[in-house]
């Protein structure tokens, strides 16, 4: 694999993860991290659609007039989606139910329009299919991690199965409610996006405003802060 290949497949890990770096796809990763399953099934079902939407947009891509590339690309995208949840109300029917209409929502998911809009209507279809596996990867680390964390301690198991005597049955786990809730899928990626950014220190922003303006706030805080004290 060459340098550009390999670049596409696996920048999207962890120097340019889609949810910790760019900021999308939050909406899935809050409601269907709450168990490790649910978390795994959309994993996969995303970076299936994401990996062959990618394909076929890059196949396609001289061949669909620009006034109308975006319709061509949600109409492959939910073709793959339609496909992948058909698949999951056959052979996975009780998933299916508890992923609800978030399958359906991987449609409308920034992730999916952005890599097939900006990456593979400009590149080749191996490249394309890199890329969209890639991006599908750094999606579904970030929500296996925080799957795990909600359903160890949100509920003591993993996959379903015990790993935490719970106290209800005798044990010493006592079950933290909060973690079974979106808010705590919203706060463990925000500590997974501070941790980053404090190991890779690249990733931080820079401030919009110049050092000078930053300056002048500061100063102009600390006399109002004085002002209040001296009344």
């Amino acid at each position: 694999m060459d340098r550009s290949n390999r670049h596409a497949l696996l920048d999207p890990l962890i120097d340019n993860n889609p949810i910790t770096l760019q900021i999308l796809g939050l909406c899935s990763a809050l409601a269907v991290t709450t168990t490790l399953a649910t978390a795994l099934t959309m994993s996969l079902a995303l970076t299936t659609v994401l990996t062959f939407s990618s394909g076929i947009i890059s196949a396609l891509r001289r061949h669909i007039p620009r006034s109308v590339r975006l319709i061509v690309q949600i109409t492959v995208i939910s073709s793959l989606v339609v496909m992948v949840d058909e698949i999951l109300q056959a052979y996975a029917v009780e998933m299916s139910k508890r992923l609800s209409v978030f399958v359906s929502l991987i449609v409308t998911n920034c992730i999916v329009l952005g890599r097939t809009e900006g990456f593979a209507m400009q590149h080749d279809v191996k490249r394309s299919m890199l890329d969209g596996l890639g991006n599908g990867l750094g999606y579904s680390l970030v929500l296996i991690l925080v799957g795990i964390v909600r359903e160890l301690l949100g509920s003591g198991t993993l996959l379903g199965v015990s790993v935490f005597p719970l106290a209800a049955d005798g044990g010493w786990f006592q079950p933290l409610a909060l973690m079974l809730m979106p808010p705590s899928a919203f706060l463990l990626i925000g500590l997974l996006i501070w941790a980053l950014r404090t190991w890779k220190r690249a990733q931080i922003e820079p401030s919009e405003l110049p050092e000078s303006a930053l300056v002048l706030s500061e100063t102009e805080a600390v006399g109002d802060g004085l002002a209040r004290s001296v009344r």
